[in-house]
Formats: structure tokens, sequence, C-alpha cells
């Protein structure tokens, strides 16, 4: 085995993990203040960080089968690993936008939640009532023609 591919998965794989703890780090925090409940954080946070280590550890396997000649290994190893970096940081980005639009659906559920539990206590209070009124509807009859008048 050459020791340029070695380096470069070792160097790939240590990225890769360093990058995955602080999206799970960071994004467990910022999905507690949505969910409120930490172990929901927890929960959603993890399997995002697992898709996240799924997707860039493959791409990276994918990388690593690719031949680069620059004529010295170490730069055959730097280039491979910008390509993975590269790649590391858009997979980042996905990552982000997608806790930030679970985030997001989270934090719409809670305030369409509250404002139908406002809306109950609101009927509650006034004592509307929660079907809808039916009124009769108005029939009227024409007079009587008087048959003494024409």
């Amino acid at each position: 085995m050459d020791d340029g591919y070695a380096v470069f998965l070792l160097l790939g794989v240590v990225l890769v993990l360093i990058d995955g703890q602080l999206i799970y780090r960071s994004g467990r925090g910022y999905m507690n203040r949505a969910y409120g409940d930490p172990e929901a954080a927890k929960s959603m946070t993890g399997l995002a960080t697992v898709l996240f280590h799924l997707v860039v550890l493959g791409l990276l396997s994918i990388v690593s089968t690719f031949d680069v000649e620059t004529g010295d290994p170490v730069k055959n190893v730097v280039v491979k690993l910008g390509v993975v970096l590269l790649l590391l940081a858009l997979v980042h980005a996905v990552t982000m936008v997608i806790l930030g639009r679970i985030r997001d659906r989270q934090i719409q559920q809670q305030l369409a939640d509250e404002m139908a539990e406002e809306h109950r206590q609101f009927e509650t209070q006034r004592a509307v009532p929660t079907q809808e009124v039916r009124a009769e509807p108005v029939v009227t009859r024409p007079e009587p023609v008087d048959p003494k008048v024409r």
C-alpha cells in the first residue's frame, strides 16, 4: 500500500470526524432551543450527524481511488485533501441547511400549537359556542287579498 494513500485516508477520516463532532455539538444546542426537549434535540442532531458522516466518508472513499499525478507524492496528497475539504465544506453547508429547516418546522409547529391553545382558552373564557348557530329561514306569506276591494 502506498504511504501517500494511507496518509490521505488517515487525514481525511480525522477531518471528517472533527467536523462531524462540531456539527453534533453545535447542532444540539441549536436544536435544543427549537425542541425544548434535550432528548429530542439530541436524537435529531444525532441522525443528521450520522447522515453527514456516511455521506462524507463515502465521498472520501471515492476520492481516494482517483489518481493525481503532480510528480510529488506530497503534492498528490495535498491535492486530494483539497478536494476532500471542498466536499466537506459543501456537505457541512447542506447539513446546516437541513438542521435549519428542521428547526424552522419545529418552531412553526410550536407556534401553531400555542395559537390553537390560546384560541381554545378564548372560546372557553368568552363562552363562545363551538358549533355554528343556525338561523331559521324567515318565510313571508302574502297578505290575503280582500275580494271586496277591486
